[in-house]
């Protein structure tokens, strides 16, 4: 049955460039639709020069709240009246919602990224390392999230000394500062056998070029027993980078269950509501995805 769009529909959505592939709509009607609520969430494409216009029209027309991707995570931040302190220390915003007549920024994919590992994976991992491929934006979320499930160690990996010295500086004052590691690429090989963790942050590997992977199986092989890959990216299901630390019996997690889980914090933010259909947005994911 067709939702009935009225004057009186509220407005969600999410912005980035391009946004035509996102999923967060999918599952986000999804979840509106089960709770039977007047909401609607749609994709809009914003160019980085139209960003401030476009945020300032949002406000215009009474827009309740809007998701955050590529590649507006961190130029949003100076456009906003408030950044919650886990944005802050992030460096970036994923999730927007309007209180009080301003704009709120805040980031759940630290959430996002924690949960199938405190979920599935009880473990202690105070006496473990992880190992993050890529320094972007969505690095500094999984280095959040690793300090906040009290890893050991955590090793950045990159390809440009000065934007991972760069990437270092800024978590001076934190401390995440103690555990923090950046490397170059070549290091790799030292890295892989120490790593309980191997996180993949980089679009390597995403649709379309299914075929790439960040690493290559020669590098991969030295996983340690029992470790656990990791892909932030959620098509193809799974990539080639998680296919390859299969077959060395790493255990395999895609970045399908850290989108539902940023995207259930983020719902709770715009309604106001303690719980969300969650099971509902995932499978409205799987079914879209054709894995159901």
């Amino acid at each position: 049955m067709t939702k009935l769009i009225t004057g009186k529909t509220k407005l969600l959505g999410v912005i980035g460039h391009p946004v035509e592939h996102s999923l967060s709509p999918v599952m986000h009607n999804a979840a509106i639709a089960q709770l039977g609520l007047d909401y609607v969430y749609l994709p809009f494409p914003i160019e980085p020069e139209n960003l401030e216009v476009a945020i300032a029209g949002f406000a215009a027309v009474g827009v309740v709240g809007f998701s955050v991707t590529i590649p507006h995570k961190q130029a949003i931040m100076p456009l906003l009246s408030e950044i919650t302190p886990i944005a802050q220390a992030i460096g970036a915003v994923n999730t927007v919602s309007r209180q009080n007549h301003q704009w709120v920024g805040t980031n759940t994919d630290i959430e996002g990224f924690i949960a199938p590992l405190q979920t599935t994976y009880h473990q202690d991992w105070s006496q473990k390392a992880a190992v993050i491929l890529g320094n972007g934006g969505a690095a500094r979320a999984v280095v959040a999230g690793c300090h906040q499930l009290g890893f050991a160690e955590i090793h950045v990996v990159g390809r440009n000394l000065q934007k991972l010295e760069e990437f270092r500086r800024s978590w001076d004052n934190s401390p995440i500062a103690v555990n923090l590691q950046v490397h170059t690429w070549d290091k790799l090989a030292k890295l892989i056998p120490q790593a309980n963790l191997l996180v993949n942050t980089t679009p390597i590997g995403m649709y379309p070029k299914v075929d790439e992977s960040p690493l290559s199986a020669e590098s991969i092989k030295n996983l340690p027993d029992g470790a656990i890959a990791y892909d932030l990216i959620y098509i193809p299901k799974p990539t080639q980078f998680l296919q390859l630390a299969q077959k060395q019996g790493a255990i395999a997690i895609d970045g399908l269950e850290m989108l539902v889980q940023q995207g259930v914090a983020a719902l709770k933010i715009w309604l106001q509501q303690e719980t969300v259909p969650q099971d509902v947005m995932r499978q409205a994911l799987l079914n879209h995805l054709g894995l159901d």
